[in-house]
């Protein structure tokens, strides 16, 4: 699965990958949100990105086929034109219609490029409510015809971010199961001679890496709120590059069960696959780290 797809044009359909390979001034404020659906028993993936630029804000719905292609369904949202702010499109995956509602004309956005409330985002087959974000569900169902009864529980199993920063880069996440948002600060000073990296969850210390230009890629494992997390990371970048074309890459991860989720680490791509036999997800937060200038 690309990192960050997107696709231009009002009904053009494009896959684009925007990941570590931007450099520091071109990489765009995004947050994908990967969740583990079903559509007509079968399970996928369906990736919702949310992307901010000094254009406006966007939306992108992308639905992985049994052929590990991707269908994508983009809404743009731009501050001059509003028609774009309320609709439906249709997109074909699975041997079926899928159809992606949205209503983002009252949404609510804080200093990221995810909506926080106002609105609703939702894909739906054979009406079915495979995926529903955002607050309003009244309004999504009465909208997309859907029975009340019909969500099918997505799981949210992974976010992807770029975050940005000179020492400490800072995210809100849900770790764990337990509905909690934790605050995730990483920081890390490459202008001294000897470079220590510092993971805080909820402002405890819960790593450090010392000797960072010798353990400038590896993994370690912390505790939040009893559960284990997996912590990787790669700062070679930041060490051995231009900091500033650049970036280091940071994946937490929580795995509840070895054979649902297969997951590959690295400076240019996180891949994901997934075993539709599986009933029980971990969760993957994965971080791309920017230096500002």
């Amino acid at each position: 699965m690309k990192d960050f797809p997107s696709c231009f044009g009002e009904n053009g359909v494009q896959v684009a990958d925007s990941s570590s390979s931007n450099s520091g001034k071109n990489a765009q404020n995004l947050v994908a949100c990967i969740y583990q659906c079903r559509i007509r028993g079968r399970s996928c993936l369906i990736t919702v990105t949310w992307a901010k630029s000094l254009m406006g804000q966007s939306v992108t719905v992308g639905v992985d086929d049994s052929c590990n292609n991707q269908s994508l369904c983009k809404v743009e949202i731009k501050p001059w034109l509003f028609t774009k702010r309320k609709g439906s499109k249709s997109l074909e995956a699975y041997s079926c219609k899928i159809d992606v509602f949205w209503d983002l004309s009252s949404a609510k956005f804080g200093s990221g490029p995810e909506a926080l409330g106002g609105f609703y985002v939702s894909v739906v087959v054979d009406k079915e409510m495979v995926l529903l974000l955002g607050d309003m569900r009244k309004e999504a169902f009465k909208k997309t015809n859907a029975s009340p009864s019909s969500s099918l529980g997505a799981v949210f199993v992974a976010k992807k971010e770029h975050v940005f920063g000179k020492r400490a880069f800072a995210t809100k996440a849900e770790l764990c199961a337990d509905g909690k948002i934790h605050d995730v600060v990483i920081e890390c000073d490459t202008s001294v001679t000897d470079p220590c990296l510092v993971v805080r969850v909820d402002g405890k210390t819960l790593l450090q890496v010392k000797r960072l230009k010798w353990k400038f890629r590896g993994n370690d494992t912390i505790v939040v709120n009893r559960m284990a997390v997996e912590v990787l990371w790669d700062v070679h970048s930041w060490l051995f590059g231009m900091p500033s074309a650049g970036n280091a890459v940071f994946m937490f991860r929580t795995c509840q069960s070895s054979s649902e989720k297969s997951l590959s680490f690295s400076q240019d791509v996180m891949a994901t696959t997934t075993n539709s036999k599986s009933q029980s997800f971990g969760f993957s937060l994965i971080l791309y780290a920017w230096k500002n200038e």
